[in-house]
């Protein structure tokens, strides 16, 4: 029987996606398990009875249509999202409902905010891209950190993950975003997005314990450079990678992570530091598994928007949307969060070893 909001999962059988589904029943919505693929909608649908399945070809407006029927919110965790996201949300739009994504990747979140803000803002309709570890967490801890501040010169968000295993929707995006940028890389200076043929610089970066001091990708650019600048006034926001994470994502021997009945033992700490003028002001979050801490941040987002705890309409990133110190503070049971963190002196050093670093995204 359907005792909570009903939330259509789109790529419901992915590796994230099983991970939204686990935290919906959690939390006592009902899942309904959609996405392109019949065969894994049922063997996901074996494994979760009692849950309706619903496949829809993301080319098939009628098939989505037919997925989001009834739902009250949907959360599209299927990539790569240059071809899922738009389809997907111009039905969630047709129905009249939420939408949110996980999407990392910088250009497909570049496209939500270009061909859909407009629309989306005239129909009172909420669209919240990169609604998870990467382009989520980063900007809520920006707009924290941030507080009554209504500029800043730079913001600096250092992700310390001691590994990465990218599923195999992680390197199917990062391959298109390669190619929609024809093999550069990009970075957000001056207020705008720069695409660049050389290799990215290295660095040291002064993580806080257990991490320390590590060697980090420095311009190695997340999807915070769509969403902080979406909303803030920013002109520089530059992210950073552990080198070990980044070579990690660049090696194709390395394996896809554990399979979702537990988290994997990756840590992370993201360290973000806020600059204005002289002062600094600073935000840091802990966790485990940034596959699996995705779920608790995309469904805290749809319940927050289902239940009016939203500050703004159409296309707008977490930050912008929810009140970010209480959205973090209910993030308590998966992410270990610390406002107003006091800046470590030289935290970051700038180096000059270089370091070939493939599929930066």
């Amino acid at each position: 029987m359907v005792t909570g909001p009903i939330v259509t999962v789109y790529g419901a059988y992915g590796h994230t996606g099983r991970f939204v589904v686990a935290e919906l029943l959690d939390r006592g919505f009902v899942p309904v398990l959609a996405g392109r693929d019949l065969g894994k909608l049922r063997v996901l649908a074996a494994s979760t009875p009692g849950l309706d399945v619903r496949h829809a070809p993301v080319d098939d407006p009628t098939a989505l249509d037919g997925a989001l029927d009834g739902a009250d919110a949907v959360i599209n965790c299927a990539g790569p999202f240059a071809a899922t996201a738009a389809p997907v949300i111009r039905a969630a739009l047709r129905a009249g409902i939420p939408y949110a994504d996980v999407a990392a990747e910088i250009e497909a979140n570049v496209d939500t905010f270009r061909l859909f803000a407009e629309g989306a803002r005239a129909a009172g309709a909420l669209v919240v891209p990169a609604m998870a570890f990467y382009g989520g967490l980063g900007d809520l801890l920006v707009t924290a950190a941030m507080s009554d501040w209504t500029e800043a010169d730079e913001v600096r968000v250092a992700y310390g993950l001691d590994s990465w295993h990218p599923t195999p929707g992680t390197r199917a995006a990062g391959g298109i975003s390669r190619q929609r940028r024809n093999g550069r890389r990009v970075r957000y200076a001056g207020g705008r997005l720069e695409y660049r043929d050389d290799e990215p610089p290295t660095q040291k970066w002064f993580f806080p314990e257990p991490l320390g001091a590590r060697d980090v990708v420095a311009e190695f650019t997340m999807a915070d450079v769509v969403t902080v600048p979406s909303h803030l006034n920013i002109p520089e926001v530059r992210t950073y990678m552990t080198v070990e994470a980044a070579t990690d994502l660049s090696s194709a021997d390395t394996p896809a992570p554990v399979d979702v009945r537990g988290r994997s033992a990756q840590l992370f700490i993201v360290d973000v530091v806020v600059r204005a003028g002289a002062a600094e002001r600073c935000a840091v979050a802990y966790g485990q598994d940034i596959y699996a801490v995705s779920a608790p941040l995309a469904v805290e987002a749809v319940h927050r928007m289902l239940t009016g705890r939203t500050r703004a309409v159409g296309v707008a990133s977490a930050g912008k949307i929810f009140d970010a110190r209480n959205f973090l503070r209910a993030l308590s049971p998966h992410i270990r969060i610390e406002l107003d963190h006091r800046p470590i002196t030289g935290r970051a050093t700038e180096g000059r070893r270089e370091v070939g670093v493939a599929g930066k995204e």
